[in-house]
């Protein structure tokens, strides 16, 4: 069955490389608007295809590869998935975007890719396969259908991913009605970690699992090709790119996003525009930050202004490879712990790292980045400083913070341990060199990993064991006070909590946790003003506002309360638990039936059987003179319910119906 499977694959696929005209002469420019399909892979390495390596064989994309112009050795802006696909989708550097980490929103300035081509009358979809995409994250700006339906379950944070085969045939469905010229964005989240491919898609080795999961990409992509040739009959411009690649131990990083050699930043990037672009290949580095002028150069359309991508169609078209400088950076080492960023430059065959201790490495001949030339190498690192600081003199734009502690949960779960704060800029010296903490960040990701599991006392051990070779690192600090406040340790946790916010004020999930410290040790005019940070901080979070209204009841502010309850009813309108704080807190200032209607309006939004609060609803009807209509719900009142004892002495004293 399985080869059957794969002979009907393969015939599609070569079909539809028939319809869209692999053999065409190539000419200068199209003569009607062609279609778009721009493929993204997270996570991955080049070396884990079959026409870059020649050891792990993915055969579709490498016939794709073969029809299309490659680049094997493209370069990530960034290591984290949301900074790198926004600075693809727009052309410009992540720092200009204000994205230093995943979590945060996509301002609402520089144009899109998607954004252009829909004012140009394109059908605009994109299909993504990883939280890190959410639509929460600004990505879906100029998409028509944005298709972040995530399938796969990490746990208690929720769905977190999309198995590529559901990606590829949701993608594949919309394809084939899509009216032309269409852009279609598929991303494929698979060989992000943790690597769990399916069994026949493991290959063996010590990496066997991670390219197992780039073949089960691999197959998927070979499902989608087939809707295209039923979709598509005028001219089609394919890009394929990684959006940044995967250390699997090299320079001691077991993933990504931490440092910035090239196990991380290296991608593969292929062009196929069949009849406009002849194959061939380039080790010059593209960026992808001119994937989106390289696709508007090659439809026709204007350039986008002030963005710092290239059109990469002189080299398409067998001109000389002039190189760019590309401009690499990572803010996690900051975000998360305080150490110092990481910024770096490639350029003719040199990479300069700024970091405490600078590295300079002759790519050419230490591919691995394992010989630090920068004391042999003084005027070579000087022109490639002075190149680095043209990038770091522009504007860089603020950035949001992480939509809200639910979003903040999941990535985590990812394993991205970054704030997403919107930080002040850091020092330019005193901070510990990411090199020199490996150690300590083993410790900091067990010790958050126990504290996500619930296993308290031996997430605080971990976090301790950091501060005691590192007293400011801010990670360590905040985390600690909330596995100690998740213990009932208030007393222990608030100095924590309290530092964490000193160190970064406008860190919300810091405030969040120090109001509920402040609000446990009944300082609730203080932990009002905490929460009033946060809501400021992330004015879309409903949990905040409804913290804030509860920390208001308790401070004897009865009417603000009900005005903070009501905006966190406003931003989550079809939410019981949110609808039932409102109605108590209307209750605490003698708004009795406004309370009633509220405490309903959870009823009914509440599942089948799952109602909390029938007796208080009831006494509440009471209260606002509706017998008959009290009688009812302080009848449905359950054991379970505080209010229930309560409940069933009312229900006595109003005696039987009709009396």
């Amino acid at each position: 069955m399985a080869l059957a499977a794969a002979v009907v694959c393969a015939a599609a696929i070569a079909a539809w490389f028939h319809r869209a005209g692999a053999g065409r002469p190539a000419t200068s420019a199209p003569a009607r608007p062609a279609s778009v399909l721009l493929i993204t892979v997270d996570t991955l390495r080049p070396d884990a295809l079959g026409w870059v390596a020649g050891r792990n064989a993915t055969p579709v994309i490498d016939r794709l590869a073969g029809e299309s112009f490659r680049f094997p050795a493209a370069v990530a802006a960034v290591p984290l998935t949301h900074p790198s696909h926004s600075a693809m989708m727009t052309g410009l550097w992540p720092r200009r975007l204000g994205l230093r980490d995943n979590g945060q929103r996509l301002p609402a300035g520089p144009a899109t890719l998607a954004e252009v081509l829909r004012g140009r009358g394109y059908a605009t979809a994109a299909f993504v396969s990883g939280y890190p995409l959410d639509s929460a994250f600004g990505l879906d700006r100029g998409f028509a259908v944005y298709d972040d339906a995530l399938t796969r379950s990490a746990g208690p944070e929720g769905d977190l991913e999309r198995p590529a085969a559901a990606t590829a045939a949701a993608a594949a469905a919309w394809l084939r009605s899509a009216p032309r010229p269409w852009l279609a964005w598929v991303h494929f989240y698979d060989p992000h970690y943790p690597y769990e491919p399916p069994a026949e898609d493991r290959r063996p080795g010590r990496r066997g699992a991670y390219d197992g999961e780039v073949a089960s990409v691999d197959r998927a992509i070979g499902g989608l090709l087939p809707a295209l040739a039923e979709s598509e009959r005028g001219d089609l411009l394919t890009v394929f790119a990684g959006d940044h690649g995967e250390s699997l131990g090299e320079h001691g990083e077991g993933t990504h996003g931490f440092f910035v050699y090239d196990a991380t930043v290296l991608v593969p990037l292929f062009v196929r525009f069949p009849g406009r672009v002849a194959p061939g290949s380039s080790g010059l580095p593209a960026r992808l930050v001119d994937v989106t002028p390289t696709i508007l150069d090659l439809l026709g359309l204007p350039p986008l202004h002030g963005i710092d991508g290239v059109s990469l169609r002189p080299v398409l078209a067998g001109g000389p490879a002039s190189s760019e400088p590309a401009y690499v950076e990572t803010y996690q080492p900051w975000l998360s712990y305080g150490w110092s960023p990481l910024r770096a430059v490639r350029h003719r065959g040199f990479k300069l790292i700024d970091a405490p201790r600078p590295e300079l490495y002759a790519l050419d001949t230490d591919p691995g980045e394992e010989r630090n030339v920068i004391e042999a190498e003084p005027a070579r690192a000087a022109e490639l400083r002075r190149l680095l600081d043209q990038v770091a003199a522009l504007p860089a734009a603020s950035s949001a913070p992480v939509a809200d502690a639910d979003a903040l949960a999941r990535l985590r779960a990812l394993g991205y341990t970054g704030s997403a704060a919107v930080s002040a800029e850091p020092p330019a010296q005193g901070l510990r060199d990411p090199k020199d903490g490996g150690e300590l960040r083993s410790l900091l990701t067990e010790g958050d990993a126990f504290l996500r599991r619930g296993e308290l006392r031996a997430a605080v051990a971990k976090f301790d064991a950091v501060l005691a070779r590192d007293p400011g690192n801010r990670f360590a600090i905040q985390r600690s006070g909330v596995a100690l406040l998740a213990q009932g340790d208030v007393r222990a946790a608030l100095p924590r909590l309290e530092r964490a916010v000193a160190l970064d004020p406008r860190q919300p999930e810091a405030r969040s946790a120090l109001a509920e410290a402040l609000g446990r040790a009944g300082r609730f005019d203080a932990a009002v003003a905490q929460w009033q940070e946060a809501v400021r901080l992330q004015p879309g979070r409903a949990e905040a506002w409804a913290n804030l209204g509860s920390a208001l009841g308790q401070n004897g502010r009865p009417g603000e309360a009900v005005k903070a309850m009501a905006r966190a009813v406003e931003l989550e309108p079809r939410n019981p638990r949110l609808l039932a704080r409102l109605a108590f807190a209307e209750h605490g200032d003698g708004r009795f039936e406004d309370a009633a209607r509220h405490l309903r309006e959870s009823a009914e939004a509440s599942a089948p059987g799952e109602f909390p609060h029938a007796g208080a609803l009831g006494l509440v009807l009471l209260q606002a003179g509706h017998r008959d209509e009290a009688r009812v719900w302080l009848a449905r009142s359950r054991s379970s319910e505080p209010e229930y004892e309560e409940a069933r002495r009312a229900l006595a004293r109003l005696g039987p119906a009709g009396r």
